[in-house]
C-alpha cells in the first residue's frame, strides 16, 4: 500500500522546504498531499517563485488518513497557528506517534499545539527562544529525531531532513538515532 504524506502549509511557506520534500517523496512513490486551510486554494511561497494548489482542507482530514506529516517553515506556520483545525491536526498527529516532521519555523505550529515539552528538536534560529519557552530542548544539529518528531533548522538541512523522513517511513529510524 502506498504511504500518504500530508504537507501542512498555507501562503508564505518557505519554497524549498515544501517543494523539495514534496518532489523527492513523490518521486520515490509516496502519495503527497498539500493540506491547507481550504481545498483547491492556490498558495504562494514566501519568495513568490512557487505556487501550488492545496489538495484538501485541514477541516476534512484525519490523522488516520496519513502516514506522516511535514510542516515547512517560512511565514506559513505563523498563519497556520491562527487556525485551530490546523493546530489540532498537528497536535493529534504528534500524539499519534506517526512521523511528524517540521523544519525551520515549522515547529511554531507544534508550539501552539503544546506538544514540545521535554522534546529535543532543531528549529530556525529565530524561534529558539519560543521553542525553549514551550519546554523544548533546542539542539543545533542538521536533523534531530526524538521519538516520532523529526526536526531541522533551515533549507541547508533539507537533504538530511528528507532522508530522516524516508528512514522513519521505511522503519529504519533506529539506525538514525543510534
Amino acid at each position: 500500500m502506498t504511504k500518504k504524506i500530508a504537507i501542512l502549509a498555507t501562503d508564505g511557506f518557505e519554497d524549498s522546504e515544501l517543494v523539495e520534500p514534496f518532489e523527492r517523496l513523490r518521486d520515490i512513490g509516496y502519495k503527497v498531499l498539500i493540506v491547507g486551510t481550504a481545498e483547491g486554494k492556490e498558495i504562494e511561497g514566501k519568495t513568490g517563485a512557487f505556487k501550488i494548489v492545496t489538495d484538501v482542507s485541514v477541516d476534512s482530514v484525519q490523522v488516520d488518513d496519513f502516514d506522516a506529516l511535514i510542516i515547512p517553515g517560512g511565514d506559513s506556520p505563523a498563519h497556520l497557528i491562527r487556525n485551530e483545525k490546523a493546530v489540532a491536526f498537528a497536535r493529534n498527529f504528534q500524539f499519534s506517534l506517526k512521523p511528524t516532521a517540521a523544519i525551520c519555523h515549522g515547529p511554531e505550529v507544534l508550539i501552539s499545539a503544546g506538544t514540545l515539552s521535554g522534546k529535543n528538536l532543531a528549529a530556525g534560529s529565530a524561534i529558539v527562544t519560543e521553542v525553549e519557552a514551550a519546554g523544548g530542548n533546542y539542539v543545533d544539529e542538521p536533523v534531530v529525531i526524538d521519538g516520532n518528531l523529526i526536526t531541522s533548522r533551515s533549507p541547508a538541512d533539507l537533504p538530511q531532513f528528507i532522508d530522516a523522513i524516508i528512514a522513519s517511513l521505511e522503519g529504519e529510524e533506529e539506525q538514525l538515532t543510534a
